[in-house]
């Protein structure tokens, strides 16, 4: 029977759960996730997890932060002053928005705090510093 290698395409069923138990993301009512294997198309320690499986297979396994979405790093948290938000935007905790940076690139931020003067913005990944556990079942290999 054929197991997953480098380069092969693969298509498969996931739920991924965080330490404490609560699941940030599942393939639960969709398609399949589909990638090639070691390619770099998803976090490095998932290449890694489906090498050698076969059709049909089932696994647990967890990924440490360091080959999932790495560290958090504090230098990508800063301020801003509140007034440099646009006023029309109700700036809350948790919410996601787009910063745009003095080159003209945008990076995705969560908003970690506001004060009356300052929002606090982090431009981490959301599931950076998180070790994360999947429950995949492969459906193929192509």
């Amino acid at each position: 029977m054929k197991k997953v290698d480098n380069n092969d395409n693969i298509s498969l069923h996931y739920k991924g759960t965080l330490t404490n138990g609560e699941m940030f993301d599942s393939s639960e009512g969709r398609d399949p996730l589909k990638f090639e294997v070691g390619v770099g198309q998803v976090i490095p320690g998932f290449d890694k997890a489906v090498l050698g499986m076969s059709p049909e297979e089932s696994k647990v396994f967890t990924i440490p932060a360091d080959e999932a979405y790495g560290s958090v790093k504090e230098e990508l948290v800063y301020e801003v002053p509140k007034a440099s938000i646009p006023s029309e935007l109700k700036a809350e905790k948790g919410q996601r928005l787009v910063s745009n940076l003095e080159d003209g690139r945008q990076i995705p931020v969560t908003i970690a705090d506001v004060t009356d003067e300052t929002i606090t913005l982090d431009a981490n990944h959301p599931l950076a510093g998180e070790d994360l556990t999947f429950d995949i079942k492969i459906v193929s290999i192509d």
